[in-house]
This record gives structure tokens, C-alpha cells and sequence, in this order.
């Protein structure tokens, strides 16, 4: 049993080290995924920042034409002034000049409001706009850092996958089915070791009798809480494995 359990030992030693390959390929897929939407993000505010100007736009257009209408009306009537007969007809006219007058100033007012505004809103999204350029940049070069990195730890990985495979053959079938369904149950952690009494995978203490016959190693020792697989290592050479939820 003793042979048997160094397998297990052996075997889960190298599921760790492909679970750590697994779990450097996802940090660099993981940084690449919130570089981009970083990036997205940014586009959907330039999206609405363009969008304010277009209809800004359309509206300094519509004001503009109200100013050219209404000075239009106020050149007309001016015209008109020299043929009117009556005074009745002449104050008629110098009320739609003054109207017109008053209405052509509001508009130029709304103008300048509508520069102002343009000017804005067209410097926030050419800041935007550099601020994504320079972003996508990065990006790509992240891109490339990262897609070399994840082919470099997939070849090794590769290669410890390879070494496994004959590992675990050796293993005895009832054992390597109890430990394949702990792998995956156990977030990967199947074998564990015991110190101080404690199982190191649920940080358990474990009842005297049970520490001693980990210590004999001649039968499989299960924790009667996490149901890990356990082993006993002397305290100095015990490295605690990292806590996992149940």
C-alpha cells in the first residue's frame, strides 16, 4: 500500500502542476478579456459622445435656418415700409420687424451656445477616441505577449499530461477511480497530506487513531470530513496545500 500511495502522492503532484498551467493560461486570457472590454467600453461612450454631437448638430442646423428666416423677414418688411399708405399699416410692419430683430438675436445667443457645446463635446471625444487608439495598441502587443506565453505553457503542459497518462496507469483501477472522482469534486485536490493531526485539505483535526494508521500508511486513509485521500509527511517537509472550498 505504501508503493501504492506514493503513486497517488506522485500522480496528484502532477494534477497540481497542470491545474498551475491551467491557471496561468486563464490569468492571460483573463487580462487579455478585460484589456477588451476596457476598450469596448470606452467605444460605447465615443458611440453616445458622437451621437450628442450629430444631434447637436441637426440643431445649430435648425437654429441657423430660423436666424436666416427671421432676417430674411426682417429685410422684407424693411422693403415693405417704403410702399405702406397707411399708419396703420406701417406700425403692423414695424412690429414684425422688431419681433423678427428680437427673434434673430435669440438665435445668434443659442448659437454661440451651440459652438461652445460642439467645441465640448468634439474635444471629449477626440480625447476618447486617442484614449482607444492608444489602448487597441497595446492590446495587440499584449495580444502577442500572450498568445506566446499560453503556446509555451500549453507545450508544457503537454508534456507533464503525457507523463500523467503513464502515472496513472500504474495506479490500481479502484484507486484511480476514487481519486479521479475526488479531482473533481475537491477542486482538484484528491491527496493531501496530514500535519499536526490536521487534514490539510478541510483543516480538520482528525481522530487519534485514524493519525496513527496514516502514519502505519498500510491501508488507504480517507478524512472522514473531506473524504481526501491522506498521507503523513514529517512537519518540516510538510508544504500545506492551499485552502479550497469543500
Amino acid at each position: 500500500m505504501k508503493e501504492e500511495m506514493e503513486k497517488l502522492i506522485s500522480l496528484q503532484q502532477i494534477d497540481s502542476e497542470i491545474s498551475g498551467f491551467d491557471q496561468a493560461i486563464s490569468k492571460c486570457e483573463d487580462g487579455i478579456v478585460k484589456r477588451e472590454q476596457a476598450i469596448e467600453e470606452k467605444q460605447e461612450k465615443l458611440s453616445v459622445l458622437r451621437a450628442k454631437i450629430e444631434r447637436l448638430a441637426e440643431k445649430q442646423q435648425e437654429n441657423q435656418n430660423e436666424y436666416e428666416e427671421a432676417s430674411a423677414r426682417v429685410k422684407d418688411r424693411q422693403n415693405k415700409m417704403l410702399l405702406v399708405q397707411t399708419s396703420r399699416e406701417h406700425q403692423a410692419l414695424l412690429k414684425e420687424i422688431e419681433e423678427n430683430k428680437k427673434l434673430a438675436k435669440e438665435t445668434e445667443e443659442r448659437a454661440l451656445q451651440f459652438i461652445e457645446q460642439l467645441e465640448q463635446l468634439e474635444g471629449d471625444a477626440a480625447n476618447l477616441e486617442n484614449l482607444c487608439k492608444g489602448e487597441q495598441e497595446l492590446l495587440t502587443e499584449a495580444q502577442q505577449k500572450s498568445s506566446k506565453e499560453i503556446r509555451k505553457l500549453n507545450a508544457s503542459k503537454k508534456s507533464v499530461e503525457g507523463e500523467r497518462a503513464a502515472k496513472a496507469a500504474a495506479v490500481q483501477a479502484a484507486h484511480m477511480q476514487r481519486y479521479n472522482k475526488l479531482i473533481l469534486k475537491r477542486s482538484g485536490l484528491a491527496v493531501v497530506a496530514v500535519q499536526n493531526s490536521v487534514c490539510l485539505g478541510c483543516h480538520m483535526t482528525l481522530p487519534p487513531q485514524q493519525v496513527n494508521e496514516v502514519m502505519k500508511g498500510d491501508k488507504l486513509n480517507i478524512c472522514p470530513t473531506c473524504q481526501r485521500i491522506l498521507y503523513f509527511k514529517e512537519p518540516e517537509e510538510v508544504q500545506e496545500e492551499a485552502p479550497l472550498a469543500e
